[in-house]
């Protein structure tokens, strides 16, 4: 077997006969990305093999990694970096390269669906960003700004967990909020224990937040807690048109 490793054609002997196999990247410039296999995708980007393993066969490595609905590119999304160094010919970079192109393609996605999203249902906006935090080992908190139309002006993520760190403050929020021109805000976090009941931290949490936004004129339309394929909403439960009860059972 005679192979070139640029970007040119590979020759290939096989029975006796000489066969002509473009590679991913000749492939692209003559037929487009679209006529690319997700693996020859991944070879493009990879780019160059190591230890004898060619690019190709390290994105059918990443594709063919784990079990179950982990196979596949959504196998990318899943796997940290520290999984894809696992991958004999993927360092560190190549791990992070990766890792950026699939949050790319998941924003990709979450750009088209948001801009038909009715804020207006609770269900809607679960249902949206339910995959997106039920699976986070840590609690996260998302901020969502709208304006009078409650239509989205930004989303970010204002909190993410950790042992030394206390939630994001009403502060921490309104500052994002006010940095945006929000008329209205929706808050959404996630438990990952997977009970998306409401703690006592999160009623007072919840008030704070209704509070806060009066005294500035920001309206919270909602506080939603993602659970394991549940959800609860503080808007749904009437909790936002009266005084919001104590309690709370995470």
């Amino acid at each position: 077997m005679a192979k070139e490793t640029g970007h040119s054609l590979t020759f290939m002997i096989s029975e006796g006969k000489l066969d002509r196999e473009m590679l991913p990247y000749e492939k692209f410039k003559d037929l487009g990305p679209q006529a690319l296999t997700d693996a020859e995708l991944l070879a493009v980007i990879i780019r160059t093999g190591a230890g004898g393993i060619t690019p190709m066969e390290i994105g059918r490595r990443i594709l063919g990694r784990g079990g179950g609905n982990r196979q596949g590119l959504s196998s990318l999304y899943q796997m940290s970096v520290r999984d894809l160094e696992q991958i004999p010919g993927i360092g560190e970079v190549k791990a992070v390269q990766l890792k950026c192109i699939a949050e790319l393609s998941n924003r990709i996605v979450r750009e088209r669906t948001v801009r038909n999203l009715s804020f207006l249902s609770p269900r809607r906006i679960a249902e949206h960003y339910m995959e997106q935090l039920r699976h986070e080992e840590s609690e996260q908190v998302l901020l969502l700004s709208l304006n009078s139309r409650m239509k989205l002006i930004a989303e970010r993520v204002v909190f993410v967990g950790t042992v030394n760190r206390s939630p994001a403050s009403p502060r921490e929020i309104f500052l994002e909020a006010l940095r945006h021109g929000a008329v209205n805000i929706i808050v959404l976090h996630n438990h990952p224990g997977g009970d998306p009941m409401p703690s006592g931290e999160d009623v007072r949490f919840t008030r704070a937040l209704r509070a806060s936004g009066e005294m500035i004129g920001i309206r919270l339309a909602d506080h939603l807690i993602i659970g394991d394929k549940c959800y609860f909403s503080f808007k749904e439960q009437g909790y936002l048109e009266d005084d919001i009860p104590e309690g709370g059972s995470a």
